[in-house]
């Protein structure tokens, strides 16, 4: 009896010591199993899903012709790694809805425009175009009735009133201007990127750049759309905003330091534009080399020519950016190449591939 006492509980010591050591060992092998997935994984990540390409076949991207006549470019590349980057394979294009007129758009732009201070009747220069005249100051607002883009102008040879102090700081300006968008019923909720601004003094007739606020009339603030989404688990995630003018932003306005409200908003330019965040679709991007070529082949947009008149042009940056159009009707805000270059050289590069431009 004692002896079988003996046998059981040596087999019971072997069965929990083998009972440990295979616990110990799978838990081993789960641990170098991760680890290896993981390794795999950082080393052949796992592709994307294809485009989903649902939009169809996307409109171009309309740039306006160029306004001055261009020299023979010579390009170089010189970026930080010598080479141009490399890109992802696709990323975001999103809706932007068009606008329709309603029974109710000649109220709300008078409500928008007397928030503006201009609470004259208005002279309908088209059936979408209204002007606005301010009843205490040289100052006109025009103003789409639809989409709601509206310039503001003031005549400084009427009244230089406006021109007399100094403006206000670019960060009291900034705000400013964001609290006359939020009256002229802008929506200024994706209005987050980057704030540019530039001093302005009068020569003359022309507006032109001051070096400091003490030199300055006037100041020009620009707010530019916040970086959007791309769809990617890897970088980059969001990409910036870039306009016609990659110094000049869609919604501007040029600024005095008037204590008066009617003289403090002397010339402003919006033409900020809805996206639907929610709906958007995956579309396959040029390699930056296709772009690149293409823009050796004059097919790109020269944005700011800068001081390069002699058409040797050495490209610091290539990226990706969203184009912010300065029109209604573009349906989609979509991507573009960048080319970034010495002596503030900019082009633009369509960079959805080109066969998912329609005609």
């Amino acid at each position: 009896m004692a002896a079988n006492l003996t046998s059981i509980a040596i087999s019971t010591r072997r069965v929990v010591r083998y009972g440990i050591f295979f616990i110990i060992f799978v838990t081993v092998a789960r641990g170098v199993l991760a680890v290896g997935l993981n390794v795999y994984n950082a080393v052949v990540p796992k592709p994307p899903p294809a485009p989903t390409v649902r939009f169809g076949k996307l409109p171009a991207i309309t740039f306006p012709t160029p306004n001055q006549d261009f020299p023979q470019f010579n390009y170089t590349v010189e970026t930080t790694t010598g080479s141009l980057p490399a890109f992802p394979t696709q990323v975001r294009v999103y809706l932007m809805p068009p606008y329709t007129s309603t029974l109710y758009s000649a109220d709300d732009a008078k409500k928008n425009a007397t928030a503006l201070g201009f609470a004259a009747t208005p002279l309908e220069l088209s059936p979408v175009l209204y002007r606005y005249a301010s009843q205490k100051v040289p100052s006109v607002l025009e103003m789409n009735i639809v989409n709601g883009s509206f310039s503001v102008s003031y005549n400084l040879a009427a009244d230089s009133s406006p021109l007399s102090g100094l403006p206000p700081a670019p960060e009291v300006a900034a705000n400013q201007a964001t609290e006359l968008l939020t009256q002229s019923g802008t929506n200024v909720s994706d209005l987050t990127g980057p704030t540019k601004h530039e001093f302005l003094k009068l020569e003359g007739n022309n507006l032109v750049r001051a070096l400091s606020l003490s030199d300055s009339n006037l100041i020009r603030i620009n707010l530019f759309r916040k970086d959007y989404e791309t769809g990617l688990v890897l970088e980059p995630k969001k990409l910036p905003s870039v306009t016609l003018d990659p110094n000049r932003s869609n919604a501007w306005m040029i600024l005095s330091g008037a204590r008066d409200r009617e003289r403090q908003l002397v010339a402003a330019q919006v033409r900020h534009f809805k996206i639907d965040e929610k709906r958007f679709e995956t579309y396959p991007i040029k390699t930056a080399a296709v772009a690149f070529e293409e823009l050796k082949a004059g097919k790109g947009y020269i944005a700011n020519l800068g001081l390069n008149k002699d058409g040797n042009i050495t490209i610091r940056r290539v990226y990706l950016a969203y184009f912010d159009p300065d029109n209604a009707t573009s349906l989609y805000y979509q991507p573009v190449v960048v080319f970034e270059g010495d002596r503030e050289f900019f082009a633009y590069v369509p960079a959805v591939t080109s066969t998912y431009y329609g005609e």
